[in-house]
């Protein structure tokens, strides 16, 4: 059974590009790796630039494999670089009914 799972990554200054384009090959190699579901990603924008994915893992275990991947842990590797893995809740958003965000397309 999929495990939904969303994920708040805070650009670092200046590092709004290139997190941008880690976010778009992050479900590519998840799936190389067999670790999410064909569920499409969603990916959105947050008022304080945070990039905010929605995704499906396969599984618990599929969690588990990818913290001992070596291609995933490289990424994440690289995703550390130009931004902070933020709580969703901290987000202004996330204290309204329904909170919305801007749509991004990858």
């Amino acid at each position: 059974m999929g495990h939904f799972v969303i994920a708040r990554y805070k650009p670092f200054p200046g590092q709004e590009a290139a997190l941008l384009s880690l976010v778009r090959e992050h479900i590519p190699i998840l799936k190389k790796e067999a670790l999410v579901t064909n569920r499409i990603p969603y990916v959105m924008r947050a008022s304080d630039g945070s990039l905010i994915e929605v995704f499906e893992w396969k599984s618990e275990k599929a969690i588990e494999q990818a913290h001992s991947n070596p291609r995933v842990l490289k990424m994440w590797e690289d995703f550390g670089a130009v931004c902070e893995f933020k709580p969703f809740s901290t987000l202004p958003e996330a204290k309204e009914m329904f909170p919305g965000f801007e749509p991004v397309d990858l």
